[in-house]
């Protein structure tokens, strides 16, 4: 039977030059990796944000009007505006069109 409160899947090797309690010059980068999967085992925490792999999605073009797919939409705002598809909402007008002539 273990003393630990979990198990653990690694095997942890003291160092027999250094008394039993406290190591002289502690791993804080070790101890912050067994505190989260302490955390993520307790149910605290969802998820261990060190065990999600990066993403794989290209990343978003800095200016987005600078894409073809924004020009497209441009264009097609402006050819409804001139046929008069598109309009300001006004007294007259208080809501949008509710079809768009596609012919």
């Amino acid at each position: 039977m273990t003393d630990e409160p979990f198990e653990t899947s690694e095997e942890i090797h003291h160092d027999r030059r250094e008394h039993g309690g406290m190591p002289l010059r502690p791993d804080d980068d070790e101890l912050a990796r067994r505190t989260e999967q302490e955390r993520v085992a307790a149910g605290v925490d969802d998820y261990d944000p060190d065990d999600v792999p990066p993403a794989t999605d290209a990343p978003a073009p800095d200016d987005v009007t600078d894409t073809e797919e924004y020009r497209e939409e441009e264009a097609e705002i402006k050819r409804q505006e001139e046929e008069g598809e598109l309009y300001p909402l006004t007294d007259r007008h208080p809501f949008p069109p509710s079809h768009y002539d596609k012919s």
